[in-house]
């Protein structure tokens, strides 16, 4: 009777299932609409300019929000993980954690998708071929509804639909408790399996972009050009139409007739070659060449430039960002001064989504242990989103260390050399101070050897 209900979805379940998956069909345009332009793929009979079809090849788009997602993005690097209890060095279980699922691109994927979309989902399960790792997994947004309970801040229920190489649909329904994997065939939702966890808790966590009080839904980094770029787009189009007519000299004949278009061979010249060659030489002496003057484009350039810059503020980017170089800073402190916007955004990023990664790590010791750690004893670091190269800050790390400022420990922390880098220095310089006659000498003298080596 047991396997019975557990083959089989409760009327909860059922309900769950179909109110989630009117979430998804209803977030189907809008998210769909957000990747167009995040691949740039947008077109202009999408945003209401008539573009006749012999002038479609004009169409050009800048991809600003792929460069109001890549830019935080790529400065968004987790350095390590350490427990509460012990901040002296980085948790192996959790290092080992990230490492095996392969995080340092998962990660970078996870808070791409998350600017993209406002908001993605990272998902912690038992792993079937290694009990000691269990799995995290990077979901596509576009795939999921859920629900929150904004008093807790915990999210309640949540459904992960797709489509496998049949191309029959599937879903994942995530409860509390119970993870139910289903399939849907002709007499509705049907139960593939079930995994009664027990957790208390839904197994995945949301990352949402810029999310605002008692909202979990999350806005995409790039709202806020979105605007600005179909401009542009019809600013450069419309360029390129008016370079094809205007730019170019345009010539009107008078007193010619259509057979004085021909070669010396007597063959008609190409109406492209009439319209380009730059000499106009006619066998009719009657007939005369006048030049329009060329179209000046600076009033479209000037426009474009004007609202990439303000793209670039919007999105807390440096305008050299946008292609003004002619304010392309060239001292460190310069650069600096320049990007403390960009930094500071990806600094609040990482707050946000430090607290989401150490949520998902305690779901993995959850998996791995049986046990929860304690309450918000698990931390982040994060890497310097600024801008700095290694001699810059290793020039720092040094000037620390001589004052007494800093551990060699710490040192190496600056320099973000993880634990295999740092077992590897240690063993270095434990040589290191073997090999050194001296080193071993006053080491023997301290310990009251007085065995000092002998060279010679």
């Amino acid at each position: 009777m047991e396997l019975l209900s557990s083959s089989v979805l409760s009327d909860d379940e059922k309900s769950a299932i179909n109110r989630l998956s009117a979430k998804i069909r209803a977030d189907e345009k809008p998210l769909a609409r957000l990747n167009n332009y995040y691949e740039g793929e947008q077109r202009l009979r999408h945003i209401g300019l008539a573009v006749p079809p012999e002038l479609r090849s004009f169409e050009t788009v800048i991809n600003v929000p792929g460069m109001a997602v890549t830019e935080p993005t790529i400065r968004q690097s987790l350095r390590a993980f350490y427990k509460a209890g012990d901040s002296t060095k980085e948790d192996p279980a959790l290092r080992e954690a990230w490492e095996v699922n392969n995080l340092d691109s998962e990660s970078t994927l996870c808070h791409q998708e998350e600017k993209i979309f406002g908001r993605t989902f990272v998902t912690v399960g038992a792993n079937e071929d290694d009990d000691g790792h269990p799995l995290i997994r990077v979901e596509d947004p576009r795939q999921i509804g859920y629900t929150v309970d904004t008093r807790s801040r915990r999210m309640v229920e949540m459904l992960r639909l797709y489509r496998d190489e049949d191309r029959a649909t599937r879903g994942t329904l995530l409860l509390p408790n119970t993870t139910v994997h289903v399939s849907r065939g002709r007499n509705g939702w049907a139960v593939d399996d079930r995994d009664d966890h027990d957790l208390g808790v839904v197994a995945a966590v949301l990352f949402a972009n810029r999310r605002r009080g008692g909202q979990f839904t999350g806005r995409s980094e790039m709202s806020d050009v979105i605007g600005m770029t179909d401009g542009i787009a019809r600013m450069l189009t419309n360029m390129q139409v008016g370079a094809e007519g205007h730019a170019l000299p345009s010539y009107f004949i008078t007193g010619a007739k259509k057979e004085d278009f021909r070669d010396r061979d007597g063959k008609d010249v190409p109406v492209w070659e009439s319209y380009l060659t730059a000499i106009k030489a006619l066998s009719n002496e009657g007939a005369k060449v006048w030049q329009f003057q060329a179209g000046d484009l600076k009033n479209f350039t000037d426009a474009i430039n004007n609202m990439l810059a303000w793209c670039a503020a919007s999105l807390g980017l440096p305008t050299r960002y946008a292609g003004q170089q002619s304010v392309n800073p060239a001292a460190e402190g310069a650069i600096r001064a320049d990007e403390a916007r960009l930094v500071g955004r990806v600094d609040a990023m990482n707050r946000f989504d430090g607290d989401s990664w150490a949520w998902v790590m305690g779901l993995y010791e959850r998996f791995r242990t049986g046990d929860w750690p304690q309450a918000n004893s698990i931390r982040v670091i994060w890497r310097d989103p600024a801008t700095m190269t290694t001699a810059q800050i290793a020039d720092a790390a040094v000037k620390m260390r001589q004052v007494g400022a800093l551990s060699v420990e710490g040192l190496w922390d600056m320099l973000g050399w993880d634990e295999a880098r740092k077992r590897q220095e240690r063993e270095r310089l434990s040589a290191e101070q073997v090999a050194d006659p001296i080193v071993a000498a006053t080491r023997n003298l301290a310990a009251g050897t007085g065995n000092a080596p002998v060279n010679g």
